[in-house]
């Protein structure tokens, strides 16, 4: 039996439903995670360009990768003249094309190498970050308690997890299972820091929220299943931004996966958030800007 398949063999019916429920972006196979183009980002010649001076830094969310959490929003980005990367953090021993499970204070320390990586090839000063699920709330770590602030402008979360969730009350359920609030943390513990009340999400947003010198952006949807209540989403601080989607397109229908796959209203607000000096108003005619 392959390591991974032993790691999780112990996890109960109800912790595979919850592992479940929080996967944002797994949806090609693996072969074809393997051999899928970039289309033109994670290119380390890319020169940052005076309309778009800051690199742009793409963090996937739980049980994501670097390539099939982006294949629509960064060749967007790309498209209008950023110059992107996305990475790979969270990866446990013998499980491939599946990460951001490992303890997200650890994939933190990740991404403060990796945006360090992408300033030093790109010459730029700062960076930008734009993150699904996990991939909106585990920078936060980075800027508060790693230093990222010195070297981040502005963090866009797409239906981030930044103050935990109930599954929509599943974990309450926690209690009666006994062992399996162990079993969680044990083999997944990035599931675990991200339900509500979790001592890695107290100290997170422990004296606030946001830290100075960097804008924030929220964007969440009212039909999120999984990061729920989808309010809990939202930021409190200056310098932020939180926007519901169906304020900005009250026909968009879109849920905790679509958000951050091929949502072409919410890529129309992350530019906005990338760019607020040019932004233009996000409408349901996004989708053919």
């Amino acid at each position: 039996m392959l390591p991974w398949k032993r790691a999780l063999r112990p996890l109960s019916a109800f912790m595979l439903a919850v592992a479940v429920a929080l996967v944002p972006a797994a949806t090609a196979t693996a072969a074809s995670t393997a051999t899928a183009p970039t289309r033109g980002w994670n290119d380390y010649t890319c020169n940052p360009s005076a309309a778009h001076p800051r690199p742009v830094v793409l963090v996937h969310g739980t049980l994501g990768n670097s390539i099939d959490n982006w294949l629509a929003l960064a060749p967007y980005l790309v498209k209008r003249g950023y110059c992107v990367y996305s990475l790979d953090y969270g990866q446990l021993p013998g499980v491939p094309f599946f990460h951001g499970l490992g303890p997200i204070d650890k994939s933190a320390q990740q991404l403060d190498a990796y945006v360090d990586r992408v300033l030093a090839a790109t010459g730029a000063l700062e960076a930008d970050i734009v993150g699904h699920s996990q991939g909106g709330m585990m920078p936060r770590y980075y800027l508060k308690y790693l230093g990222g602030a010195d070297k981040v402008n502005a963090l866009v979360g797409i239906a981030p997890s930044n103050h935990g969730t109930t599954l929509g009350g599943l974990t309450s359920l926690l209690p009666y299972f006994p062992g399996a609030a162990d079993l969680l943390s044990e083999h997944t513990p990035a599931l675990a820091d991200q339900i509500a009340g979790s001592a890695f999400l107290t100290k997170l947003n422990a004296g606030g929220d946001t830290v100075p010198g960097v804008r924030y952006t929220v964007i969440a949807t009212r039909y999120d299943q999984v990061v729920t209540p989808y309010a809990s989403q939202y930021l409190s601080g200056p310098d932020v931004r939180n926007v519901t989607l169906q304020d900005l397109c009250p026909f968009d229908l879109s849920e905790h996966v679509a958000i951050g796959l091929f949502d072409l209203i919410a890529f129309h607000e992350v530019t906005n958030a990338l760019d607020p000096a040019h932004a233009k108003p996000t409408t349901c005619a996004s989708v053919f800007a």
